[in-house]
């Protein structure tokens, strides 16, 4: 036996990876190729999707990583414990060059509700240890769920410290809300700096993605649980809608915002740790979907943007009456379609929406709004809300990204009644990184006009919840700074939706 020494990672009490003994091998004639780190996602009561991608150079500018153009054996591991000495699973699997390397493993047979270890093997190398589980069996509600979720991490606005702090709570499972990346390019002056020009051919996408995930912090958070992730906009670029590009720089013909969005998602599903049936096909990926975890919750993840009409006067805040035509969606009628009928199931406790952009009204004294947010989409907004109405949903829970900033909101049944019934909630995570450092304030965002918003702040952090059959208790995680590495994690405040009694109550 030959033992290779790779460096020992710390998170949270466990060592990603050690002396690791392995069967003899040469002196691995190839560079580490695992610079991107290791992910886990799409857990359900038997599997979960295991993912690597080999890049033992990522920053090349044609996107391999430094791969030769071969397909490369990658070989992988389940274990019950991070030492390995119980395997639950294994085998091989193909990275192939045209996949720029990357590997989507579904290992099944699992336990459920159940702990595991992964690692990979590939080129002479082992990778760093991952950490992950499934989901409760479908009668069974399981343990307390221990949920992070977070959006919106611009690399030039500052550093992914809340990843590290989000990896250190250990959580259970991460939830992803859009703006993983972003497409614009490098700014002299930033934190850091992108590498390269605005991204718009799919060797931009990739080496963009090998940028991103070379991020210690990232990795981190990665490696110590599941991810379920849904894109946004910055993923393709800012604020598009359906098939309109929007502000592509340079500017591009149709053709080229087809190849544009072609490249993007084809990159995404490449780097994410999702299931075959998420693979994309030409310009369009299937996104939305349902993640049941037992009988505590059912997580239904929406994507706005593929299916949306364009912004209604615009994508800033307008006063807007084409806001309100009747036919407007955000969704698609397929996908309201689809998740209604998915509410009306009530398969558990608490029915979950994974969605990116701000759900609730959020006007100012004249009427303006947001045209990007659901704001612009009003009826497709109450459709979806009169709907879980109509099929007496127990507990809705909105959860959202996009905004830089953490919002706690109820929902309500009429938002021009400010006395009108609280029919859901609303929780709004803040950015990573993107918008900088932020600021201390607390001050609710015209409050007099939206008194259903019950709190703010526009410090960079996360949320982590808590999900227990009798409520879901939201803390929400701030750090002071982004702009400098290794800022403390504090929280802000706390919240408690309760079993069957829409809204927030404050802790």
């Amino acid at each position: 036996m030959t033992v290779i020494n790779r460096r020992v990672f710390v998170l949270g009490g466990l060592a990603t990876a050690g002396s690791i003994a392995v069967p003899s091998l040469a002196r691995a004639a190839v560079p580490y190729p695992f610079t991107l780190g290791i992910a886990s996602g799409e857990p359900d009561s038997s599997s979960v999707v295991l993912w690597t991608r080999l890049a033992p150079s990522p920053l090349n500018a044609d996107g391999q990583g430094g791969m030769p153009d071969a397909d490369v054996t990658v070989d992988w591991q389940v274990s019950a414990d991070d030492r390995f000495t119980a395997l639950i699973a294994s085998g091989s699997v193909t990275a192939r060059y045209a996949d720029a390397h990357a590997v989507h493993v579904v290992a099944g047979g699992l336990a459920p509700d159940a702990e595991y270890y992964y690692r990979f093997r590939a080129q002479g190398h082992i990778s760093a240890t991952g950490r992950t589980r499934t989901a409760p069996q479908t009668g069974a509600f399981g343990r307390d769920l221990r949920m992070a979720f977070a959006s919106c991490a611009h690399y030039e606005s500052g550093y992914f410290t809340a990843y590290r702090r989000m990896a250190e709570d250990r959580p259970d499972l991460i939830l992803h809300l859009g703006d993983y990346i972003y497409e614009d390019a490098a700014t002299t002056g930033s934190v850091r700096e992108h590498a390269g020009a605005e991204i718009v051919s799919l060797a931009d996408y990739r080496r963009r993605y090998a940028q991103y995930k070379s991020d210690p912090d990232l990795q981190a958070a990665h490696a110590v649980a599941p991810w379920l992730v849904v894109p946004d906009d910055h993923e393709v670029e800012n604020n598009y809608a359906n098939l309109v590009r929007a502000d592509s720089s340079p500017a591009l013909t149709d053709a080229q915002w087809t190849a544009r969005r072609t490249a993007a998602y084809r990159a995404y599903y490449e780097n994410m740790p999702l299931r075959p049936a998420q693979a994309p096909s030409g310009n369009s990926i299937p996104l939305y979907r349902r993640v049941r975890w037992g009988l505590l919750a059912t997580f239904h993840m929406l994507d706005t943007r593929q299916f949306r009409d364009d912004q209604a006067c615009g994508d800033g805040w307008k006063v807007c009456p084409a806001a309100d035509t009747a036919t407007r969606t955000l969704t698609g009628a397929a996908q309201e379609a689809w998740l209604l009928d998915g509410l009306a199931q009530r398969n558990a406790t608490w029915d979950i929406l994974g969605q990116q952009v701000f759900f609730a009204r959020q006007f100012d004294a004249t009427g303006a709004a947001s045209m990007d947010a659901w704001d612009g989409y009003r009826a497709s907004r109450s459709r979806i809300q009169q709907g879980w109405r109509d099929r007496n949903v127990r507990n809705p829970l909105v959860l959202t990204g996009d905004v830089h900033a953490a919002w706690a909101n109820n929902l309500l049944a009429d938002y021009a009644e400010p006395n009108s019934a609280v029919i859901g909630t609303e929780l709004v995570c803040t950015s990573i990184a993107s918008g900088g450092d932020g600021s201390a304030t607390t001050t609710i965002p015209n409050a007099a006009t939206n008194p259903h918003l019950k709190f703010y702040s526009a410090r960079r952090g996360y949320t982590l919840t808590t999900i227990s059959p009798g409520q879901v208790r939201a803390d929400f995680r701030s750090v002071a700074a982004v702009s400098e590495h290794g800022a403390a994690v504090s929280t802000l405040k706390s919240f408690a939706v309760l079993d069957g009694v829409p809204g927030l109550e404050a802790l």
